[in-house]
Formats: structure tokens, sequence, C-alpha cells
């Protein structure tokens, strides 16, 4: 065979194309284990941010340890090709082992659990267990395939070219996952499905290895570069992975905000930057080819950086929340999913294709003549990955809820400057040489600095109003008359709005109000705390899971006989600011001695509390938004049940708005599923529509003792004047709000999709009825089923008359 046939060591250029295709399966692959891995995790270890830090942490982590450890482990002398087959092989084995033993995992990991250090220790550990062996072996396969290549300008071209094919995977399978896999299917179908992609790469690398493992003769190389350039290059490609990754998690929370939180909105934007990153890695690998000097492109991209993060921040923050969608298109999913690509595309892409570019170009600034290739590919890649777990950890966890992120956003873009100066403004070389250099480097370093300090003014910080509203900021019928408060968490984005001429006040979590002063939003919030309570024999002991104005946290508060009230939200500016800026109306809770607050996600510490109660609330997200739908799920409610004290209360409250059919079946279906013998109760008066359900459940049947829900609304003035603040002092109102059972309901529920953590159905139903407005023909066709509760109140005939009457109107 002679050299001209060779695109790499050993590979014949008819077998390159192969190789491209290998890098697409695997890369769509990895993607979906990623989303599957990163799903199951949080169901263990929660969602919360730390968690997730973890998670990516332990992903990331393994990458770069496979990126470092192959070229030092594995010797260049085995054949590539049949070594890559190993790994992909043994990709797919491990895939398998994780969808079978996480349960399991999950089991173990809440028998020992804890909270404080030893409880972060535990997740840690739990997470590096189930990631570290496969990203371990994932991040070897590109050290691995590069042995196929040589490290000319040719080879890494082509190196390049395998980097964008792995991403082009990653779009794809990011696409499949959240808009086919994950939505009709589940995490196993999926993990099946990119089984089969790693069992088909490695059978075809395989077969298409050489027999006898001999190799082809090195082609002619590059000129080795100094010690000094290399390490430049290794610093300025992991600071590249610091500024893409704190982009990445910057822009995901704002253009989340903007699209609306779905977890297609946040497939999209996934998409989009790994389509950037694609589209830069084959330029830059053209680039690598012919360029003279690499290492000069390598920091001109940085450079270029340094006007593309402003310019994408401005977007996001004062362009984008203003295009607003044509009225006609809105009934089409296909035009308004088209619209948020097209949103996140002019944002974004010009960034992420100089940081895809980056990565060839540090490839070939980085060879020398002689240098094993696995070496040169696997050094960049961890030096991009580590950069890349510093920089999502450091703006996901610092920098944002510290400073915020258009500061955030900033320093990112200083950061890219100094990239470049690094590489551009630096004197190289000793003596008359170093000498004449000395003046230029003077010159652009104070070039780039200048241009760094103007376009950092071209980042806005992010408006009140796209906090507040979000994806309706375009809305000039929606008028904030006054923003107290907006910030940015941990978590979450938060704003409290003030209406001082309706009196009113709402707090504002994601873009969307979460709780207000509203009175049908006040009586619903009350109506969460006070009706269980009421229904209780004796409650001691309250979880309240999601703060929001913190209303119905405070109605436990006036109930003396409650001795102990756990409040459970897993954004830290909830409980502070929802009890400054609703301290009247929810009874200053927080100072309650009664009280203790806990951070965490809710369905993680409902999972590991050894606690049990009498009453537990949930107001949680919505559905719709990324996340959410966990709360939602069957196994969230068998948690719940397993937490009550005998004769416990369980109250659910369920969205009737932006929501449709379908997706309401499900929820109702869900809860009934644990409790059979719920009830549905409507903080609607009158009862013909409204906005709002609270579900309750028991682990039995429940009566109401309405002479022992009078004696003691009778002795609590507090009680009687909370209820009475919300229309329902009226005992026989308060009765009233009663609307149906489970059983009842049975009919109309026959094709609900019961909502289970594996599959999530209600995230991807939700997804689809963000903009369906149907409470009005939901409440009618639940309302067609009702039947008046005989069995359910105990009262005398007196007050069951008055009831009846009422309830019938």
């Amino acid at each position: 065979m002679n050299q001209s046939e060779i695109s790499g060591e050993g590979v014949p250029s008819r077998h390159f194309a192969l190789l491209l295709l290998f890098f697409v399966a695997s890369g769509c692959a990895a993607l979906i284990y990623e989303v599957v891995w990163f799903h199951l995790l949080r169901l263990v270890v929660g969602a919360s941010a730390v968690s997730l830090a973890i998670v990516l942490t332990s992903y990331m982590g393994g990458m770069c340890i496979g990126s470092l450890a192959f070229p030092r482990w594995v010797s260049p002398n085995y054949s590539p090709l049949r070594v890559y087959a190993y790994l992909e092989a043994a990709i797919a084995v491990l895939g398998i082992l994780l969808l079978a033993l996480l349960p399991l995992i999950g089991k173990l990991y809440l028998a020992f659990v804890g909270h404080g250090a030893p409880g972060l220790v535990l997740r840690a550990v739990v997470c590096l267990l189930c990631l570290l062996p496969p990203t371990i072996l994932m991040g070897a396969t590109l050290p691995a395939i590069a042995r196929c290549l040589n490290t000319t300008r040719s080879g890494i071209s082509r190196l390049g070219l395998l980097y964008m094919a792995n991403l082009a995977g990653g779009v794809f399978g990011c696409l499949l996952a959240g808009f086919y896999l994950l939505r009709l299917y589940d995490g196993t179908v999926a993990t099946w499905f990119a089984v089969s992609l790693n069992a088909g790469v490695a059978a075809l690398a395989y077969a298409i290895a050489p027999r006898d493992g001999s190799r082809a003769r090195e082609a002619p190389q590059l000129a080795l570069p100094s010690l000094a350039d290399h390490r430049i290059v290794y610093l300025v490609i992991g600071l590249s992975g610091l500024t893409a990754l704190g982009a990445q998690v910057i822009w995901t929370r704002l253009l989340g905000l903007i699209l609306g939180g779905t977890v297609f909105s946040f497939t999209i934007i996934l998409a989009i930057f790994l389509t950037g990153l694609g589209l830069g890695s084959s330029v830059g690998s053209l680039v690598a080819r012919h360029v003279a000097s690499p290492r000069a492109a390598l920091g001109w991209c940085q450079l270029a950086l340094v006007f593309a993060i402003p310019l994408a921040a401005h977007m996001i923050t004062a362009e984008l929340p203003y295009w607003k969608l044509n009225p006609d298109f809105a009934d089409s999913l296909f035009r308004v999913f088209s619209h948020d690509l097209v949103q996140s595309a002019v944002a974004i892409l010009p960034a992420t294709v100089l940081w895809g570019a980056s990565f060839p170009l540090a490839l070939a600034a980085a060879a020398g003549k002689g240098q094993e290739p696995g070496h040169l590919a696997g050094g960049i890649n961890a030096a991009n990955t580590i950069g890349a777990i510093a920089g999502a950890l450091l703006f996901g966890l610092v920098m944002v809820p510290a400073f915020g992120s258009s500061v955030s956003q900033q320093v990112l873009a200083v950061l890219a400057g100094g990239s470049a100066l690094l590489l551009l403004g630096a004197p190289r070389g000793v003596g008359s040489r170093g000498a004449i250099e000395l003046p230029r480097a003077i010159a652009a370093t104070a070039l780039i600095a200048a241009l760094a300090i103007l376009m950092i003014q071209l980042v806005p910080p992010v408006s009140g109003r796209v906090i507040a509203v979000g994806r309706r900021a375009y809305d000039s019928a929606i008028v904030l008359e006054s923003i107290l408060f907006a910030g940015e968490g941990r978590t979450s984005s938060v704003a409290v709005v003030d209406y001082p001429s309706t009196n009113s006040r709402s707090i504002h979590v994601g873009g969307k109000v979460m709780a207000s002063t509203v009175a049908e939003d006040m009586r619903l919030q009350r109506m969460m705390g006070h009706l269980p309570v009421l229904m209780h024999p004796n409650p001691k002991t309250a979880l309240v899971i999601g703060f929001g104005a913190g209303v119905t946290a405070g109605s436990l508060v006036v109930h003396p006989e409650i001795e102990r009230i756990v409040i459970c939200d897993f954004e830290p500016l909830m409980p502070e600011i929802g009890g400054r800026y609703f301290a009247k109306e929810n009874y200053n809770v927080i100072d309650d001695p009664r009280v203790e607050v806990v951070v965490d996600d809710a369905r993680h510490y409902i999972a590991t509390t050894r606690e049990k109660f009498d009453i537990i609330t949930s107001d949680p997200l919505d559905p719709w938004m990324d996340g959410a739908a966990v709360l939602y799920t069957v196994e969230f409610y068998e948690y719940a049940r397993e937490r009550l004290n005998p004769g416990g209360i369980v109250a659910q409250w369920l969205p009737l708005y932006e929501t449709d059919g379908p997706s309401m079946k499900s929820e109702l279906a869900s809860f009934l599923e644990v409790f059979p013998d719920g009830t549905v109760w409507s903080s609607h008066i009158p009862r013909n529509g409204g906005n709002d359900l609270v579900m309750m459940g028991s682990d039995g049947p429940m009566q109401v003792e309405v002479d022992r829900m009078a004696s003691r609304i009778r002795q609590n003035p507090r009680l009687a004047q909370s209820l009475e603040d919300v229309d329902l002092g009226y005992l026989i109102t308060l009765l009233a709000t009663y609307f149906g059972r489970g059983s009842e309901l049975a009919d109309w529920l026959a094709d609900a999709q019961i909502n289970r953590e594996r599959s999530l159905r209600l995230q991807y139903l939700a997804g689809f009825s963000l903009d369906v407005y149907e409470e009005r023909e939901i409440y009618r066709a639940m309302a067609a089923h009702r039947r008046y509760p005989a069995d359910i109140l105990v009262a005398s005939p007196e007050i069951e008359a008055q009831v009846r009457e009422r309830w019938s109107q």
C-alpha cells in the first residue's frame, strides 16, 4: 500500500469516511446516555444545584481521566481500530449495567444517606462509582482513534473533522432523545438504542481493523514547538473550555426564561450549542490544514470571542425577549419550536463556532514532530475538559448567584481577551528578536484590553421584566407597575412585583407567577394549609413543599396544635424573599420558632428523610417546567404516603391553566394511583371554572367531621380571620369547595397516561400544552362526573342541608 492511500497511521483513505460515521454514532449514543444517566442520577442524589454539580463533575471528570490516561496506559503498538472497538463494546456493556444497577444503587443510597457533609460525600461516591467507568472509556475514544492518524497538518485536520463528527452525532442524539425516544418511550428504550449504536460501531471497527496489527510508516511531521508554546496552548484551550461551559450555563438559564423552561426548549438550546461547536470544528479543521500559524489563528479565535460573547449577551438580554411570534403561528408546535431554534441560533451560534474552531487549532498549534497522536489528542481534550468543569462549577454555583449574569458574562469576555493576549500579545523569542517583539506585545496588550473594556459595556443587566415574565416580556399588555426585587439565585431567577393600583403583589419564579395576593390565589394558598389541618383529627407536624409567597406555610402558623413545620424549597432565595415581601400574608412564618427551612430538591428530601408528618402539602413548579414533573409522579406520591403518620393527609396543587386534557388526566390519575380514595377541591367561587385544584389523599378513606371543624374555627379567632380574609369564613362555603373524588372520575381518566419516574410522561405532555388554555373545558368535563359526598361529610342534618344546597349551586 503506498503512502497516498493512507489517511493517517495504518488507515486507508477509503476508511476515513467510516471513522467519521463511527464518531457520529458514538456521539449520538454519548448524548443519549448523558440525558438518561443525568435523569436517573437526579432521582438518586437529587436535583439541587450542588447535586447537579456533583453529577456534572463526575461525568466530565471521567472524560478527562480517559483522555489523559489512555495514551499512558495503552501502548501505541496495539491496533488502534481494535482498541477503539473494545472501548465502544465496553461502553455498551456498561450502559446496560448502569440501567440495571442504578435502581439498586438508589435503594442502597436511601438506606445510608444523611444530610450535611456526610450526605454530600455519599452523593459524590455514588456519582463517581456510576459515571467514572463509562465516561473514562468515552474519554479514551478520541486519543484511541487519533492513533489511526498522524500529526501532519493533514492528520490534525482529519482529527478535527472526527471531533466535528462526534459533535454532529451529539446534536442528533440530543434531538432524538428529547423529541422522540424519551417523549414516546422512556430511558430504557433510549439506553438500548444507544447500546445498539455502540455495539454496531464496535463490530464494524473490529471488522475493518488490520488482521496482522501492522501499521504504516509515519508521515512527515511538523516542527516541534517549544515547551513554553505547549504550555500556553494547553492553558488557552483550557480557558476556552472554561468560557464555553460558563457561557452555556448562563445562556441556557437566560434562554430558558425567554423560550419557556420546557424540556423541549432546553433540548433546542443544547442542540444549537453543539451545532455551533461542530460547525466551528469543521472550519477550524480546514484552517488548521492551510494556515501558516495555527497558534496565531487560535489567538484570533479567542480575540473574536471578546466580541461574540458580549454580542450574544446583548441579544439574549436586550433583543430576543421582545421578538414576538406571529399569533397566526402560535397554534403550530413546529413553528413555535422553529421560532425558538432561530432565536437560540441568532444569539449563540457565532460564539459557539469560535469555541468549536479553537479545538482543532489547538491540536495543530501543539503538534510536533515525532509526537504520538494519542498523547496530543488526549492532552488537548483533557485540558479543554478540565476548563469546562471549572467553568460550569464557577459560574453555575458562584458567579451567577453572587454577581448575576451580566457581570458573569463580562468576566467571560475578559477571560477570552486574556487567552488572546497569551497567544498574540506575549513576545516570542529572546535577544534582539525578543526586544523587537516587546513593543508589539505591549501595543497588542493595550489594544486587546481596550477592546475588552469597550465590548463588555454592551452586556446589559438582566431586566426585571425578563426575570418576572420571561417569554411574555414582549407583551405590552402585561404591565409591571413596580418591581420590588429581581435577582438570580442558585437554581432559579426570582422577582417580586407590586401593583399599587390593585393593592396586590406577586412573586415570580423562572419567568412566571408562582404566587400572588390576588383573591383567588390567596384562597388557594390558605386552602392548601387550612383544609388538611382541619380535616385531620390531631395534627402535630407538617411538611410544606414549595415556599412561594409562604402563605400556605403561614396558614399552619395560626393552628396552635401544630408543633413543627418543615419547609422544603430547592431555591435558597425563595424563603428569604417570600418571607420578606409577603410577611403580612404569611404571618411572618420564617420567624416562627416551630419552622425549619430545608434547602433541597423536594423529591430527594422526601425520599431520604426519616421524619414522618401528619400533614404534607406540595405546591411545586408547573409540570411543564423542566424537571418539575418528577414531583407529580407515582413514585413521589408513594414516598409522600410513606412519610405520613397514620391518618395523615397529603394536599397536592394541580394547575388547570396552561395545560390540556391529557396533561390534566395524567396529573390526576398519577395521584389517584397512590391515593385511590383521593378527593378534589376547587378554590374557585362560584364553581363555573377556575385556575386551580387541590387533591387530598390519605392512607385510607377520608371523612370530614364538620362539627369538629366548626368547633376549631370558633375557638381560634386567628384561624377564623384567616379564612374570612379569603371569603371562606362561612363554614358552608369552605365545605362547598369540595369538587369530587377519584372513583367518580374513573371513566374520564380511563385513557390517562400515568406519570412515572422512568418515563416522566407528564413532562412531555405538559411541554406541548404550555400555551393551551382549556381550563373551562377541563373543569366542566370533570364536573359532569361529580356527585354529592354524602358518605364523606359527617354533619348534622341542618348543616348537611345547607352544604347540599350551596354545593348544588
